[in-house]
């Protein structure tokens, strides 16, 4: 029997990032975004920080008013990111652990331990009609936790895997696999859906689209970094291959 079509959100927090380094308008995330979705993205993940390091609440807007695909809209778990989801009401918001001092986002949600506030938090987001996704380490507990508070979805941190697999360390990389594969099958089994991302490049994507618990892949650093040498489009192409030839 095929296998579900492995969707691909496409990141574009790093265009915001490029724009920033010098300010003004360029590149334009927003512009970023509809060459994603026409390239065959099948949604957009942008992270709202909340010292607004790079996508800002302008983006947010224009994202909104442009995509035709849904928009992933990541976000830590403060009163002022609710009351901006709300607003928004974005297909769907994924909730993240942000801290200031972290380049990139370092680890998954602590969920077992936050239980019942975040459960109060995500409640008037599901009201509102969003899917609620939680970024978490493919822990049993984690994932429990996720389930009883009542998220729709939760995305696997896949960045433990792919550093072990940058630095060479094999067995650490193949660790974290079996970890995920099992994890995807766990939550799977409990109704959840499952995503994946963090880090994914063109060596590492192939043995997580083959999980066939996970309906998506979100993934920005690498295709806005690769966009560089080769353009967006071809970039994205490329990754949809990979990940297609991994499900086929």
């Amino acid at each position: 029997m095929a296998q579900p079509i492995l969707r691909l959100g496409v990141n574009i927090d790093h265009v915001a990032t490029v724009r920033n380094a010098r300010g003004g308008c360029d590149p334009d995330p927003i512009r970023a975004a509809k060459l994603a979705e026409e390239a065959g993205a099948d949604g957009i993940t942008a992270h709202l920080r909340e010292d607004r390091r790079h996508i800002g609440d302008a983006d947010i807007e224009g994202l909104m008013d442009a995509l035709t695909v849904p928009l992933n809209f990541e976000m830590a778990a403060t009163a002022e990111m609710q009351q901006i989801a709300l607003r928004h009401k974005p297909h769907a918001v994924c909730i993240v652990p942000e801290k200031r001092e972290e380049r990139t986002t370092e680890g998954g949600l602590e969920v077992a331990r936050e239980e019942n506030q975040l459960a109060h938090y995500i409640a008037p987001l599901r009201e509102a009609g969003c899917r609620v996704s939680i970024f978490i380490a493919a822990d049993q507990k984690q994932i429990e936790a996720a389930n009883r508070i009542g998220a729709q979805v939760i995305e696997l941190h896949t960045g433990a895997y792919c550093d072990a697999h940058a630095e060479g360390d094999f067995k650490t990389r193949d660790a974290e696999l079996e970890k995920m594969r099992t994890m995807s099958a766990f939550a799977h089994e409990l109704g959840l859906e499952v995503h994946a991302g963090h880090g994914l490049t063109y060596e590492t994507v192939k043995p997580v689209a083959a999980f066939p618990e996970v309906v998506e892949l979100n993934i920005g650093h690498f295709l806005i970094g690769e966009s560089i040498f080769r353009g967006l489009t071809p970039a994205i192409a490329e990754m949809r291959r990979l990940m297609d030839e991994a499900r086929a």
